[in-house]
């Protein structure tokens, strides 16, 4: 059923095609909508009948999923248009705004049911069973399962977060709507408010799903780093190339899906020809955009290569060293002046040691001065996840 919906409805092409992204898009919004105000409708006169609060629940909370196939489908509509004059890099952001509703509305349907489901358990009313009540139920299992299951391979294919947040959320339903079955069949042959438990429970689950989606739905939103596979690949790129002596500050700019760029350093030999240097390093960047669709954007550092600056890089490193082990230098310069050498070097710590930026700056420059070497030094940060 899935394949022959892709086939029906969505063209041919890569997950960075607009037209393949689009159409997937509006083949999920559209399916969600629909099947999620069925088992609405189905789930309300299940729970009218029984006097459910658990049921009620799990049909208000099918209908936060309709709300969010909405969501979608629009945010899927407005992530394909093509860039304008007030937005030069698209609109792919869209995309992941659309997924952080979508996980808010998830957290807010979870907190009112356990609210209802609290009041429920403090006051605790009669639950009715029937046979067709139970059937209902377990149809809505069957149909959230099969919405997980084609939501992420819809996801998977055009990489796509708001959708596998989407599928997140069936898969949850599906153990929600269990919960509620099972506290259905039981209600009857207990005088433990296990209605009320059950939607408790429910909450509870969905919350955590809601919090899990919402993690990663903002991360790129917030910006989030280049991953360390990707990056070895465009060093390894670059480093190829000749008189490319390192690379280094390599940041992502998540634009959307299909659009990113890409900007970096590569450290050159400062005696290098300089027409032969930019020659090069544009050769690097159409390749990166060939292999990765991704633009970029290369920076050109000069840097001594001669014996007193292998001298001068060495003590860097130990100075390095000095405040983390797994610490490294790049754009180290060497300048001589009347009051001897001076050294210009970066130094890139990890996140989270005990000293600040600025003391491990003057720990470093104290180990330089030892060696009766003035040093200027920037403290930079990773940039690669």
């Amino acid at each position: 059923m899935s394949e022959l919906l892709l086939k029906l409805f969505v063209p041919k092409g890569g997950a960075d095609d607009p037209e393949v992204r689009g159409a997937c898009g509006r083949l999920s919004g559209i399916t969600g909508i629909i099947l999620n105000i069925l088992l609405v409708a189905g789930k309300l006169v299940a729970g009218l009948i029984a006097g459910s609060v658990a049921i009620i629940g799990d049909a208000l909370n099918n209908l936060s999923d309709a709300a969010s196939s909405i969501i979608t489908l629009v945010g899927f509509k407005m992530a394909g248009k093509k860039p304008d004059k007030e937005h030069p890099f698209g609109h792919g952001r869209i995309e992941y705004i659309a997924g952080l509703i979508i996980s808010i509305l998830i957290i807010f349907m979870a907190l009112e049911l356990g609210r209802t489901s609290v009041e429920s358990i403090i006051s605790p009313g009669e639950t009715q069973f029937s046979w067709l009540i139970m059937g209902i139920l377990i149809a809505a299992v069957l149909v959230k399962f099969w919405m997980f299951y084609f939501n992420r391979k819809i996801a998977k294919r055009i990489d796509s977060p708001s959708i596998a947040a989407t599928a997140k959320d069936s898969l949850s339903d599906v153990a929600a709507t269990l919960v509620v079955v099972i506290a259905t069949a039981c209600a009857p042959y207990t005088a433990f408010p296990i209605d009320g438990a059950a939607g408790l429970l429910v909450a509870l689950f969905i919350l955590k799903q809601g919090i899990s989606a919402l993690k990663e739905t903002q991360a790129p939103l917030l910006g989030r780093p280049i991953s360390k596979e990707l990056a070895q690949k465009i060093d390894s790129l670059a480093l190829e190339h000749p008189n490319i002596l390192g690379v280094h500050d390599l940041i992502y700019h998540d634009y959307g899906p299909g659009k990113a760029i890409v900007s970096f350093h590569v450290e050159v030999p400062a005696n290098s020809d300089l027409v032969e240097i930019h020659s090069m390093i544009d050769h690097i960047e159409r390749e990166i955009d060939e292999k990765f669709g991704i633009e970029a954007v290369i920076h050109m550092d000069p840097v001594c290569s001669d014996c007193k600056c292998g001298e001068m890089r060495d003590l860097a490193e130990q100075a390095a060293k000095s405040i983390d082990p797994s610490a490294t230098i790049h754009d180290l310069q060497v300048e001589s002046g009347a009051d001897g050498r001076k050294v210009f070097f970066d130094i890139v710590i990890p996140f989270g040691l005990e000293m600040s930026d600025d003391e491990a700056r003057e720990k470093a420059r104290a180990f330089m001065a030892e060696q009766g070497v003035d040093a200027e030094i920037n403290i930079d940060h990773p940039l690669i996840g």
